[in-house]
C-alpha cells in the first residue's frame, strides 16, 4: 500500500532549508579536475573519489532513482513517492538514496516525517564533461 505524502507547502510560503554543503565524493573529485580525463591523469585520491561516484550510479535502481528525481516537476521527490514505482520497500529505497547523497549526487531535506531529495545542481553535467574526451585540435591548411 502506497503512502501518500502531505501536500507540499507553497514554495513562496514554505521555509526552505538551505542545501547543505555537499561534501560527498563527487564534489572533491569533480571540482578538483579542470577537464576531461584525457587531459591529465587523476591523482590517486581523485580516482578513488570518482570511483565512489561511479559505483553509486552503477546500480540500476540508483540510476532509476536519479532519473525519477530529475524528471519530477519541481526537481524533487519524497521518498514515499519513489517506493511504489520501484516495487521496493521504503528502507531499501532509503538505503539507495543515502548512497546517492553520500556520493554528492543528490541532497536530502527533512520536512516533518518526510524526506525530500533533489539533484545537486551541475553535478551530472560536470560528470559528463569529465567522461567526454577532449576534442581533437583542428589543423588548418597553410597557403603555399
Amino acid at each position: 500500500m502506497a503512502t501518500t505524502p502531505p501536500p507540499a507547502p507553497s514554495p513562496a510560503l514554505a521555509p526552505r532549508a538551505e542545501a547543505p554543503e555537499v561534501t560527498g565524493a563527487l564534489t572533491g573529485a569533480l571540482s578538483a579536475c579542470c577537464g576531461p580525463l584525457a587531459r591529465e591523469p587523476l591523482s590517486v585520491e581523485d580516482a578513488e573519489r570518482l570511483a565512489t561516484v561511479l559505483k553509486a550510479i552503477a546500480v540500476p535502481t540508483r540510476l532509476r532513482l536519479l532519473s525519477m528525481i530529475y524528471a519530477r516537476d519541481g526537481g524533487e521527490a519524497c521518498v514515499c513517492e519513489l517506493t511504489e514505482p520501484l516495487g521496493l520497500t521504503q528502507p531499501t529505497v532509503s538505503h539507495h538514496l543515502k548512497v546517492l547523497v553520500d556520493a554528492g549526487l543528490i541532497t536530502r531535506e527533512k520536512r516533518g516525517v518526510w524526506a525530500y531529495y533533489r539533484p545537486v545542481p551541475g553535478t551530472m553535467a560536470t560528470l559528463a564533461a569529465m567522461l567526454t574526451p577532449a576534442p581533437a585540435p583542428v589543423a588548418f591548411a597553410t597557403a603555399p
